[in-house]
């Protein structure tokens, strides 16, 4: 998920760069005391999570969690990311500085998309929970990825095959963070509810 310098056009790093400051603005207005070890603990599990790299045909699938972090930080979960993403920039040159922005959208904006419409269902029972999660896990890196295929393919239609291949390619991805994110909801939702900050009956 992690889009090279020197690939997109000024206008797709000007547009990313807004909405990271726009929703980092807003994450850090949401980031009360009550969240702040919540959101460090899910940034630093994303920081290693996402450094392992599986190369498959142009893309590199690794695991995101975004959905995990938008389902649980909400807009918290801007700041967290573009954290990590920097922390990826400085010491292992992932992306890169210029491309942070854009990088950092592709991967906020699903997890937030995915807050708005699945976190009321986490109070709505065992089932509404897993389905929640599944698909906060699954969606998140679905519209990642097509965010991410959109700015290759908006820099320069020529990208077009490799933007339709890196779709492809996170395909099985999908299903693997929505169980991941299925089981991690659930688990913390039984024995640790205040980390998800649900009320406990």
């Amino acid at each position: 998920m992690h889009i090279s310098e020197g690939v997109l056009s000024p206008p797709v790093l000007a547009l990313g760069g807004v909405i990271t400051v726009a929703g980092t603005a807003m994450g850090l207005k949401h980031l009360d005391g009550e969240k702040i070890m919540t959101t460090a603990l899910l940034t630093s599990t994303f920081f290693v999570a996402s450094l392992i790299h599986v190369p498959v045909g142009p893309a590199n699938v690794h695991l995101i969690l975004s959905g995990l972090m938008g389902i649980t930080l909400g807009w918290a979960c801007f700041p967290a990311i573009l954290t990590a993403l920097f922390l990826q920039v400085l010491f292992f040159q992932y992306g890169g500085f210029t491309v942070l922005g854009v990088n950092t959208a592709n991967m906020a904006v699903p997890a937030i998309i995915c807050y708005l419409l699945f976190r009321p269902l986490l109070t709505s029972g065992k089932k509404g929970q897993k389905v929640a999660a599944f698909a906060s896990g699954f969606i998140a890196v679905l519209l990642g990825t097509l965010f991410m295929a959109g700015s290759l393919f908006a820099s320069d239609q020529q990208f077009f095959n490799t933007a339709k291949l890196v779709c492809i390619a996170h395909i099985p991805l999908m299903f693997i963070e929505g169980i991941i994110t299925m089981f991690a909801v659930t688990f913390l939702a039984k024995v640790q509810p205040e980390f998800l900050q649900l009320k406990t009956k």
